[in-house]
């Protein structure tokens, strides 16, 4: 059963959305604060995070910022007062998948978070009845579609679920340009509210963690992106 962390200072809004979230059929655990936060992804394990900006202790940005880098973390959702592109660009840039403005309707966080979901981790590629996935080979870079990894003869590449989805979706059809509007559909899967700069700023971020192998995101001027095709 998925399971969603819920962090919000406000009780009564961090009950809303757990009382939402469980009707829905996930597992649902809370937090008030960006420390126990943290602690609660340690221990919970969650697979989704709707994550509060502002809170005591640490910002929801400071929690994204912790949570860099660490191995199978939780997709996030971003939850603010503030409807300022800044601040949600700031949220991307810190690794966030996706963003909301308080006041939200809940149907639409609980249809955020479903799509978080079907594009989170999968950290049990031996589940049975799950297909074969063969890994998709870029340049010098293996991506493994069943347990939601990239690694290069140096190691393991760590990445957000959006930005896996990304690059997973560029490698696996070499060559063929998307425009930023397409890319937004299939990786986001509903209109997201930061619009194409969403797209922007995670393939930069996307080519940042790619270091050396970068050059495998190609930029189409005016269009979009495509992957590098493989050398024949």
């Amino acid at each position: 059963m998925t399971k969603v962390l819920v962090v919000d200072d406000e009780a009564s809004i961090s009950g809303a959305v757990s009382y939402a979230l469980r009707r829905e059929g996930y597992t649902v655990e809370t937090a008030a604060d960006g420390q126990e936060a943290l602690d609660r992804v340690d221990a919970f394990k969650p697979e989704v995070m709707v994550l509060d900006v502002m809170m005591p202790k640490l910002s929801g940005y400071e929690v994204c910022r912790r949570l860099e880098g660490r191995p199978l973390r939780p997709a996030i959702l971003l939850l603010t007062v503030k409807n300022d592109i800044v601040d949600k660009v700031l949220g991307l840039e810190l690794g966030a998948d996706d963003f909301m403005t308080k006041p939200f309707d809940m149907r639409e966080l609980v249809a955020r978070v479903k799509a978080l979901v079907r594009r989170g981790p999968r950290p049990h590629p031996g589940d049975a009845g799950e297909a074969t996935q063969e890994p998709i080979q870029l340049g010098g870079l293996t991506i493994n579609l069943l347990n939601r990894t990239v690694h290069t003869g140096e190691g393991l590449i760590d990445l957000t679920p959006k930005e896996f989805d990304l690059l997973a979706l560029l490698a696996g059809h070499p060559g063929r340009v998307y425009s930023r509007e397409a890319l937004l559909e299939q990786v986001w899967d509903i209109d997201f509210a930061g619009g194409t700069r969403t797209v922007d700023m995670h393939v930069q971020r996307l080519r940042k963690k790619l270091g050396p192998w970068s050059d495998c995101i190609q930029t189409v001027y005016g269009i979009g992106y495509k992957s590098a095709e493989p050398l024949s």
